[in-house]
């Protein structure tokens, strides 16, 4: 089956990461790092396959050895919490041979990340017999730093200075002039990340047509498609690894909850619209003055099974067929076609309603998950400002600035984002956040529950449907015959 999945993250200091180890972990090797001083092994990591270092021109050659590259990564960033290399995750396609899954991976990563001057090196993993990796994909990692036409690494911002109208710097409240890091690149803007994806995804299904298959992908989210479905959350190598072998985990059961909610909701609005059509069709076939009500229709259809049985045992199962049936449609005021097409429309309402709370509840949590993201990366760099604000010296507190430029930006975008939530002493809601995300997804299964009563009740409507549309067949057959006769 044909998936998309484009994922692009950050391999940085600030979460314990490192340059060496992300690459030797991707491309199976022993790599040593002359920043920390250690050794990362995974000769002995299974499912890869691949693994393939790209430069573009100004590039130095050496920077073709993985030890040598990220090592050199490592040297380039001084800060304790800097950001290192964009990291990739795509998946790769069980249609396409391996060999065509790595050419297109080649040319994906030759045409979108190296045609922009960035360094790529790339692994390509495939499913582990034993359950390690589950599906094929494919790793990138690219230093954020640049590449100047020097061969030399350049900067990743710049200063640009805010004028005021006749063109002078403007001072800020501790007499510096007030200024915006400006990123020296796009590579780090929401557009880039949504033409790469928009590219994968050409690129794969360009080959599905060249090989005159009728699968597609699509880069877009449900929403954006037009899909009234639920997204499911990427779960990560280890968590697959982790299920692979049995053990459940919060990331898996939320992912079969929303599987099993997107297919009830499917199966509901499926015998929603069938139930919906046949009434279209019927009510011109009974719209005469003196329509049948549903329970005479029903007494018809039994009445006449009862006539062609052969036993006793099988006539007192259809009576009882018949007193279940007639129970559930007067306990339910359903008497004829408009009480059941009024009965359909309030099961549309209320599923519909089951799916906007679900879909309110799945946007609130992605909100509650952001802030608390922007929170800890708050959390970070605040001590790093609030050092630098005690600093009398202003060469110093300059210095020390310069030196923690990328950390001190993460603060002001976090504090940007927060803004509206600092309370007047301060403080975020980071607790009631956390409670109100572990409130949310406990009531997700709850509102899952709210669509299984619907889909019982729709299964004994089909029911009806069907012995009226055997009742309706049956005489429009009889009347046939009687044309017939008088003809």
């Amino acid at each position: 089956m044909a998936l998309f999945h484009f994922h692009v993250t950050q391999v940085k200091r600030s979460a314990g990461q490192s340059a060496i180890a992300s690459a030797a972990y991707r491309a199976g090797e022993k790599l040593f790092s002359e920043y920390y001083g250690e050794v990362s092994d995974y000769t002995k990591k299974r499912g890869v396959i691949h693994s393939e270092i790209l430069l573009p021109p100004q590039a130095p050659a050496e920077y073709q050895d993985r030890a040598t590259l990220w090592n050199a990564v490592e040297k380039a960033e001084r800060g304790k919490k800097a950001q290192l290399a964009y990291s990739f995750d795509i998946a790769l396609q069980n249609e396409f041979s391996m060999e065509e899954n790595i050419a297109l991976a080649r040319q994906f990563v030759s045409e979108q990340l190296v045609g922009r001057g960035m360094i790529a090196d790339f692994a390509i993993h495939q499913p582990d017999k034993d359950g390690g990796i589950p599906n094929p994909h494919f790793h990138i990692l690219c230093p954020i730093r640049p590449i100047e036409p020097d061969g030399k690494w350049g900067c990743k911002q710049r200063r640009v200075y805010r004028l005021d109208e006749d063109g002078n710097r403007i001072m800020g409240e501790d007499g510096n002039p007030l200024f915006d890091a400006v990123p020296t690149t796009d590579w780090g803007k929401p557009e880039t990340l949504e033409q790469w994806r928009e590219a994968g995804a050409a690129m794969v299904n360009a080959k599905f047509e060249e090989k005159g298959l009728t699968c597609r992908i699509d880069h877009r989210s449900y929403e954006r498609q037009g899909l009234d479905t639920l997204p499911t959350v990427h779960e990560g190598v280890a968590v697959r690894q982790m299920e692979a072998k049995g053990i459940t985990t919060d990331k898996g059961d939320l992912n079969r909850w929303i599987k099993a909610a997107n297919k009830l909701l499917w199966d509901i609005r499926k015998k929603i619209a069938a139930l919906t059509d046949w009434l279209k069709e019927i009510k011109e076939e009974l719209s005469k003055p003196k329509a049948p009500n549903l329970v005479d229709l029903l007494n018809a259809y039994y009445t006449a099974r009862n006539a062609g049985a052969w036993s006793n045992k099988a006539k007192v199962g259809n009576l009882k067929h018949f007193a279940e049936a007639v129970n559930y449609l007067m306990e339910n005021g359903l008497f004829t076609l408009e009480d059941l097409e009024a009965y359909l429309a309030t099961h549309r309402e209320q599923t519909e309603a089951v799916n906007v709370s679900l879909k309110t509840m799945s946007a609130r949590k992605k909100e509650l998950e952001d802030l608390l993201h922007f929170a800890d990366l708050y959390q970070e760099t605040k001590p790093i400002y609030d050092e630098s604000r005690v600093i009398k010296w202003k060469g110093k507190r300059e210095k020390f600035e310069a030196e923690h430029e990328q950390d001190l930006n993460v603060l002001h975008m976090a504090r940007r984002k927060l803004k509206k939530y600092f309370s007047p002493v301060g403080q975020i809601p980071v607790q009631a956040w956390r409670r109100e995300l572990a409130d949310i997804l406990q009531k997700y299964p709850a509102e899952y529950e709210r669509y299984k009563p619907m889909r019982n009740d729709l299964t004994k409507l089909l029911c009806v449907k069907n012995c009226v549309d055997t009742v309706l067949r049956q005489q429009e057959q009889s009347q046939e015959k009687r044309r017939e006769v008088e003809r």
